[in-house]
């Protein structure tokens, strides 16, 4: 039997029997993102929820007893997102940690405000079973716990800097509508630059409109590519450092 405590977790009752109007924590999960990802998170209410359900708020409160509680399901629903299926698990570390990294990116990049808002949630069953995932990851490696520990926390730390970056610019290139702002921004930089106080920025730019530059720095690689480049880097770091083998081509 559960403790007092152990009950405050919402994996560790069992779902609601069928008595009254039956909803299932995937169901209710799922409709919680839509809203999210539709509206943005700060949609997303016990009442909103309900309303998409049709049902009453004090109905879905029999299924769920908090936002917190709800906030733990989408975090789980988010989390089953990322497993990968067992039958598609590489069984090189470097494969498999590439397949691991890249689903994360791919749920973040379309769940970009989980970035912002699950991030404190509870770890429920899918958060543990994606653990698991990685660990197994490294299980053919002679790793020790703690190596192979931080290197999962290191390439954690690289796919959702890699996918908060990638949003914010995506955001950032929506927004930048005006073309006013623009100009006055671009103008500004230039400013800056003729002052002599940024030599590096300005051999950099050497003299070109700043968004001409950017442009062309940043080139034709999409999203995807840039993490997938870039995660490759990290990875074979890693073995170097770790005297881990990389897959033969």
């Amino acid at each position: 039997m559960a403790s007092v405590e152990d009950s405050a977790l919402i994996w560790t009752r069992p779902e609601p029997g069928t008595r009254r109007p039956k909803f299932t924590r995937d169901q209710i999960a799922s409709t919680a993102l839509a809203i999210a990802d539709a509206e943005g998170f700060a949609a997303v209410s016990m009442r909103r929820v309900a309303s998409e359900l049709d049902a009453g708020t004090m109905t879905l409160y029999y299924y769920v007893r908090t936002k917190d509680e709800l906030i733990a399901l989408m975090d789980d629903a988010i989390m089953a997102e990322v497993l990968i299926p067992a039958d598609e698990f590489p069984a090189h570390w470097y494969d498999a940690l590439t397949a691991v990294a890249s689903r994360t990116w791919e749920v973040l990049s379309r769940h970009p405000w989980v970035l912002h808002f699950l991030q404190n949630a509870p770890a429920g069953p899918n958060a543990m079973r994606h653990f698991e995932q990685s660990l197994a990851a490294l299980a053919g490696t002679d790793l020790d716990p703690s190596s192979k520990f931080t290197l999962l926390a290191m390439v954690d730390d690289y796919v959702h800097g890699n996918a908060l970056r990638a949003a914010e610019l995506r955001s950032a290139t929506a927004s930048a509508s005006d073309p006013e702002a623009i100009d006055a921004a671009a103008r500004f930089g230039q400013a800056q630059l003729a002052t002599g106080n940024f030599p590096h920025t300005q051999a950099l730019f050497g003299g070109d409109d700043p968004r001409n530059v950017i442009g062309r720095l940043v080139g034709a690689e999409s999203d995807r590519d840039r993490f997938a480049n870039g995660l490759a880097v990290v990875l074979h770091g890693a073995a170097a450092r770790l005297k881990l083998s990389l897959p033969t081509a």
